[in-house]
């Protein structure tokens, strides 16, 4: 009876030991991320690890015309839904990284574009004289990545991303960035007139 105890007991303390070696190096990754947002905000998950939060279209949206994108700055995540219900994606974004760039509300695509030029808006370059004039698209450290959504807000998009370590995080100046290959998937199924809401 006691050798089977010992070894329910080193089965459980090798577990707990192989469990802690895996969780290492996504521990020695966080620490390396560079900090978005102050760390002593109680409101939101730290650096990038969220709680998706299920959303069910009817709770945000009346119809789903040319389709839905709801973009949630609670659990970090954009939500996709096509007119005719038959896909659903749900994909982790960056968000505003203060109230100041956060506007919330009802709003559409109204243009797509593929390899798009980044251009700073006018805030941007005085916040920040240094930042380029413009960024072609095509180069890797574009922040809108590959592929752009704009929204009837002007300077607010969806769009990919130059550095992966922003998703999940408060690190845009407006914007939803999405790792490159979710914005190339929402890209292809949002059409001009897609409902956006931001809540």
């Amino acid at each position: 009876m006691s050798d089977s105890k010992l070894t329910r007991r080193a089965i459980v303390t090798t577990g707990v030991a192989a469990l802690g070696l895996l969780a290492f190096p996504a521990v020695l990754r966080a620490q390396t991320l560079p900090d978005y947002e102050p760390e002593n905000n109680a409101n939101t998950a730290r650096r990038n690890v969220m709680g998706f939060r299920n959303h069910h279209w009817r709770d945000h949206f009346s119809n789903l015309r040319r389709g839905a994108i709801l973009c949630d700055t609670y659990s970090r995540a954009l939500h996709y839904w096509s007119e005719d219900e038959s896909i659903y994606l749900a994909y982790p974004c960056s968000v505003p990284m203060t109230e100041e760039f956060t506007r919330r509300g009802m709003t559409e695509v109204t243009l797509k574009r593929f390899e798009p030029t980044w251009i700073p808006t006018p805030n941007m370059r005085r916040r920040d004289p240094s930042l380029p004039e413009r960024v072609e698209g095509g180069d890797p450290s574009n922040p809108l990545g590959t592929r752009a959504l704009n929204l009837s807000w002007q300077y607010y998009r969806i769009h990919g991303i130059d550095n992966p370590a922003k998703v999940g995080r408060r690190a845009s100046n407006g914007c939803f960035g999405m790792l490159n290959q979710h914005a190339e998937r929402i890209y292809d199924l949002a059409v001009i007139g897609t409902q956006v809401r931001v809540i």
